[in-house]
């Protein structure tokens, strides 16, 4: 046994390894007690922590299922889909079809007898490919062949004529650089002239043949071909149906011929469109004798299927919000988003939108119940599959106007084409007072002569939609119409007229020539202006003045208030509602053109809701960014608090450690002199 200066300096310095050795006293139990109620803060920190960070979660659950509505919302505001309509053929060897929301539905009776195709002239054979032929410049205008007799064995006319089709003359220059049968091709390959120039080795002794053939099918595409400059290169291409033929014709340039309903139609192309309203068939072999069927229907599934991803969408979010707010009286425990205003507010916008009128909408489709989508007691959506069908079917372009942004005319000649921002939904009346025109010069009399000389009557001097520059004609002996389809192929054949987009129609009353530009509006101009053949195109005068007139943009008011107007587009006027909501006027007449209506739909509504309730500032973005601060600030208490404890645990720890040794050193000194007295007693006795 250590005496009490010995127990003494053990405390002082040794280590005590274990608890309660000395005394009995249960260090660990009073301590681990006393720390109980040490930690208390640090529990309720850590349970409002895990509260917090539930709610954390359940937001991002909520953004999840939002995010999903907003992704269905965006499938809902393609008008295209509700009005989609499919046509098919029985016969799908013969023709393929596709149709146009504007397609009746019908079936229709096809029979085809000719496929269109191109005209191809093959030259007479050439000893060498890489040998110079000759230099100069070759001119290609496209046109009809009229009359005469194709000879089969030469390909060759006789008796026929070739009359332009208007579309330019085009050239090619042949140099130094190309003038051998292999440069030729490649030159006329790169001019983009509308021929497509290849070379054909046949075996012969002069095996080389260019063979040129029209990039575009119908009657109205064959090929006249000229050459300036050089007669070798003039022997090889000069082509004129009607003259000079050095080519052969191995394929003529012909219409598709065909018949539906059994009413004949001619195209120029194999893609023919019109024939019925909306519909455009691609003809690909001919049935002349076994006619198919073309069937015209309206597809309705896509827009069903996006209404049903919308209410599915939608009730995931009420299906999300119900569970995170509900309170289970059983286990008295609350939902993570219980009381949380942010959450009923979303959910209350949501609901308002869809349960309103859609602004701009006709009355018979203006709520979602009219198409069969209507809330439940449960706060979700349901669909009538039938109602929603039915709508659907009866009214697409209402049905549309319910979910999507999207603007409908009641005149057929008016045309909604698009809205800014600024635009209000609602209904507009259209009212007009003037209708776009052409920019026109008419002149006052016949050409003086309508044969064309080079360098003495052959320019004109233009200005065609604000672009000036000189239009030269090809020199030859015209008859009145000849002369305006040769004005008309110059004018629109004109390399700045080209690149900016102008052209422009010629026509002729009793050899009177006029001249309107394509365009409309108020930089719609078409005037003579000069050139050594003004005189002759305007009878023989100079002193006799053409009547022009510049073309007129269309006037009137939407909603009661003027509105701007471009060429053929009215646009509403700013600050008015109406404000940016543009339609083209087809025509028609001057004065009331009835209404365009102008619905942004439930899906463009929504769809900005949730960017707004999504974005970095929006609502939920708020509420926990606040709560993620809230997280962090307890993290950093529970930590501080921890360590406070980790502090007064050790001294709990070392203080009762202490009175531990000190009543084992009583109880050591007690015991010492106990026996000390116990011995001294004896000694005395």
């Amino acid at each position: 046994m250590l005496s009490p200066i010995a127990a003494s300096s053990a405390l002082t310095t040794g280590t005590i390894t274990s608890q309660g050795i000395g005394s009995g006293l249960n260090v660990a139990s009073i301590v681990s007690q006393l720390m109980v109620v040490q930690n208390q803060p640090v529990a309720l920190l850590q349970s409002q922590e895990a509260n917090n960070q539930a709610t954390v979660s359940a937001f991002g659950s909520l953004s999840s299922a939002l995010s999903q509505f907003q992704t269905a919302l965006q499938g809902l505001n393609s008008t295209s889909q509700y009005e989609n309509v499919t046509a098919t053929v029985a016969n799908s060897a013969v023709a393929t079809a596709t149709a146009t929301s504007t397609a009746a539905s019908g079936t229709y009776s096809l029979s085809v007898s000719q496929l269109a195709q191109s005209q191809t002239l093959v030259t007479a054979g050439q000893v060498s490919n890489t040998t110079s032929i000759g230099n100069g410049v070759i001119s290609f205008d496209m046109g009809s062949i009229t009359g005469g007799t194709l000879n089969s064995t030469t390909g060759q006319y006789s008796g026929a004529s070739f009359t332009s089709a208007g579309g330019g003359v085009k050239t090619v220059t042949i140099n130094s650089s190309n003038n051998s049968l292999t440069g030729i091709a490649a030159a006329i390959n790169a001019a983009n002239v509308g021929v497509t120039a290849t070379l054909v080795n046949d075996g012969s002794n002069t095996p080389y043949r260019l063979s040129l053939t029209s990039n575009s099918t119908g009657a109205a595409n064959n090929m006249s071909i000229s050459v300036a400059g050089d007669t070798a290169l003039g022997s090889l291409l000069n082509q004129n149906s009607g003259g000079t033929q050095e080519l052969s014709q191995t394929l003529t340039g012909q219409n598709a011929q065909l018949t539906v309903n059994g009413i004949a139609v001619t195209s120029p192309s194999n893609t023919v469109s019109g024939v019925i309203s909306g519909v455009s068939l691609n003809l690909a072999s001919t049935n002349a004798t076994t006619p198919t069927t073309i069937t015209v229907a309206q597809n309705t599934s896509a827009a069903v299927s996006s209404v049903n991803a919308f209410v599915t969408a939608y009730n995931s979010i009420a299906s999300t919000i119900s569970a995170a707010t509900a309170y289970n009286s059983s286990t008295s425990t609350a939902g993570p988003l219980q009381g949380q205003n942010s959450v009923l507010s979303i959910q209350s916008q949501i609901r308002n939108i869809m349960n309103s009128p859609v602004p701009g909408a006709p009355s018979t489709t203006s709520m979602l119940a009219q198409v069969g989508v209507s809330f439940q007691q449960d706060g979700t959506l349901s669909v009538n599959s039938t109602q929603l069908q039915a709508a659907v079917t009866a009214n697409p372009n209402a049905v549309a106007g319910l979910f999507a942004a999207t603007g409908s005319a009641s005149d057929s000649l008016v045309q909604y084409t698009g809205t800014t921002s600024a635009t209000q939904p609602g209904s507009y009346p259209v009212v007009i007072s003037q209708l776009a025109t052409h920019g026109t010069t008419t002149m006052s009399a016949a050409p003086a002569s309508t044969t064309i000389t080079a360098g003495l009557n052959d320019t004109l001097a233009m200005n065609l939609d604000g672009v000036s520059a000189t239009v030269t004609l090809s020199p030859g002996t015209y008859t009145s119409a000849t002369f305006a389809s040769a004005l008309q192929t110059a004018i629109n054949g004109n390399s700045a007229f080209v690149t900016n987009g102008s052209t422009a129609t010629v026509t002729q009353t009793n050899g009177i020539m006029s001249i309107a530009s394509n365009r409309y509006g108020s930089t719609s101009v078409a005037s003579v202006v000069g050139g050594n053949g003004e005189a002759n195109l305007n009878g023989g005068s100079a002193s006799i003045a053409a009547t022009t007139t510049t073309g007129l943009d269309v006037a009137g008011t939407i909603n009661g208030v003027v509105a701007a107007g471009s060429g053929q587009t009215l646009k509403g006027a700013a600050g008015d509602p109406s404000s940016g909501l543009a339609m083209l006027i087809n025509g028609g007449a001057i004065g009331s053109r009835g209404i365009v209506n102008y619905t942004q739909g439930y899906a463009n509504e929504l769809n900005q809701l949730m960017t707004t309730v999504l974005s970095s500032t929006g609502q939920i973005t708020s509420v926990t960014t606040g709560l993620n601060a809230t997280i962090t600030g307890e993290n950093a208490d529970i930590a501080n608090d921890q360590a406070n404890a980790q502090t007064v645990q050790a001294t709990y720890t070392a203080q009762f450690t202490a009175l531990d040794v000190t009543m084992s050193q009583l109880t050591s000194t007690s015991s010492y002199l106990t026996q000390q007295l116990a011995a001294l007693a004896a000694q005395t006795s």
